[in-house]
């Protein structure tokens, strides 16, 4: 099992700072120490938060094989990782072929930034109900995570430039998906008529 140390170095923190305020801020015997006290708790609170947040690590681009605009392979070992956040249109189960060619985009706009380097990937749990995950049941067997681009979301990336549209799930499970899941794809913008 592997222990993050930031959470080990916040806890050892967090214990230092609650041993010095036993010392600093006594209320019996020193009443005039009550914003001491308010700013030690304070203190000992955002140590507390920060060292139980989650750091994203760096990978390498070889080490990630993208399968869709939003589903990756990480050091050619299965299960895969979908990105959670955004949904990107199909490739393999497009429900038309302007899904199918939008999909390629994203996939291949998902491949560029990937070999641009300067990535970092942080595993989330999966939305699932509680005792399915890792398994079929639960997000079709795969793992779920963030993966950033020199320091921005990939998910917001597509997003803003088209090819993927929020999606965003709940502790254990996602937002029903009226007509499939190709439903919440993104559609490409029709061409207008000449008036």
């Amino acid at each position: 099992m592997e222990i993050n140390s930031l959470s080990v170095r916040g806890t050892r923190i967090l214990a230092h700072v609650l041993q010095s305020f036993s010392k600093l801020c006594d209320p019996l015997f020193r009443p005039d120490r009550w914003r001491a006290y308010l700013t030690v708790i304070g203190a000992a609170a955002a140590v507390f938060a920060f060292s139980n947040s989650t750091a994203a690590d760096p990978i390498a681009p070889d080490r990630i094989e993208v399968i869709d605009g939003d589903t990756i392979r990480i050091d050619g070992r299965s299960p895969s990782h979908r990105l959670v956040g955004f949904n990107a249109p199909e490739t393999f189960r497009a429900a038309n072929p302007a899904e199918h060619e939008l999909g390629l985009k994203a996939a291949e706009r998902l491949r560029a930034l990937v070999r641009a380097g300067n990535l970092d990937y942080t595993e989330v749990p999966c939305s699932c109900r509680p005792g399915t995950e890792g398994t079929p049941a639960c997000n079709h067997g795969r793992r779920c995570g963030t993966l950033r681009a020199a320091g921005e979301d990939v998910g917001e990336i597509l997003i803003r430039e088209g090819l993927a549209v929020p999606f965003i799930c709940g502790r254990t499970g996602c937002p029903p998906t009226p007509g499939g899941e190709s439903h919440h794809r993104p559609q490409p913008a029709l061409p207008r008529r000449p008036r």
